[in-house]
């Protein structure tokens, strides 16, 4: 149940940015979340739009989700492989001497709003 703290963290963000930038509302939001993350992507719109109504400049906002697809490079023989098909184990050279090195982020990838002096 992460999600709900991940969407609490990402409103007071996006509500400090509107007060920084001088926004008045926040039409959208693209976020990229990892495939292997453990964000359960259906929960986390539920929880965006429950608390989105919380912050005035959030109210209305719709919420883009975008997949970074999870990537393992193998310190092996060097190659990278789709996490999720492979998992720890290398199909190259079938080492364990693997890391993840893209697929757990989440990041906030495009924000649109309006100022309050006009659109932006």
């Amino acid at each position: 149940m992460h999600e709900m703290g991940i969407v609490i963290h990402l409103a007071k963000t996006l509500d400090d940015t509107a007060k920084e930038e001088h926004l008045s509302r926040i039409g959208s939001v693209t976020l990229q979340v990892g495939e292997v993350s453990g964000i359960i992507t259906d929960y986390f719109v539920d929880c965006w739009n429950y608390f989105k109504v919380k912050y005035p400049v959030l109210a209305q906002s719709e919420l883009h989700l975008e997949t970074i697809p999870a990537v393992t490079k193998c310190g092996n023989c060097g190659n990278t492989y789709e996490t999720v098909r492979y998992g720890k184990e290398c199909p190259f050279c079938h080492s364990m001497e693997t890391w993840l090195v893209e697929g757990n982020e989440c990041i906030i990838k495009e924000i649109e709003a309006e100022s309050e002096i006009g659109s932006s």
